[in-house]
């Protein structure tokens, strides 16, 4: 069995409300009297509240009115870069020379540049080696690096031994040109 609460109907519109009810929710009167009541009054009397300090005051002003207050503070960001960017922009024009611009081709080379000391090739290095031949044939000449002494003394040798060479076949060559008979050559008539 459903217990039901008692009812009671409203004096203005004789609608049924629960006995509870302090306002009638259809037509907002007293439902005893009939009387019609301001609503703010009854809200006042039955939920109080409460003093708020200032900065409590602000806060609550802020969460009502997000929109504003987000919009203000990007202005005042954007306000405070635009400050910045001019008081920069002010102090580095005090600094900068007012004379005109110099072209950049009257301070820089800009001419085709020839590299001071042309690459040499890298030498063929005999070397025994055993895997892949791929991986072993990758070499990586490193700048700054040194010959070692050894190599260069055996360069040396072999310079200095080719010069003799060379010395040696001209002085053949010379030899055997003076041997053989010039032949007169005949002029040749201008045309």
């Amino acid at each position: 069995m459903e217990m039901s609460s008692p009812r009671l109907a409203c004096a203005a519109c004789h609608r049924e409300i629960d006995t509870a009810a302090k306002l009638c929710p259809y037509c907002g009167a007293d439902p005893r009297t009939g009387e019609k009541l301001d609503t703010e009054e009854v809200l006042q009397r039955e939920f109080k509240l409460r003093q708020l300090t200032p900065s409590e005051n602000v806060l609550e002003y802020a969460r009502q009115r997000q929109g504003v207050v987000v919009a203000f503070a990007i202005a005042a960001v954007v306000l405070a870069l635009v400050g910045l960017h001019q008081y920069v922009t002010h102090r580095n024009e005090t600094a900068v020379s007012s004379s005109n611009a110099v072209p950049l081709a009257e301070v820089t080379d800009i001419g085709p540049q020839q590299d001071a000391q042309p690459l040499t090739p890298m030498p063929e290095l005999k070397f025994q080696y055993d895997g892949r031949p791929q991986a072993m044939r990758t070499f990586v000449v490193e700048p700054g690096a040194v010959t070692p002494p050894e190599v260069v003394a055996a360069q040396q040798a072999a310079a200095q031994q080719a010069v003799a060479q060379q010395a040696a076949a001209k002085t053949a060559a010379a030899q055997g040109h003076a041997a053989t008979p010039q032949l007169p050559v005949k002029p040749q008539p201008h045309r």
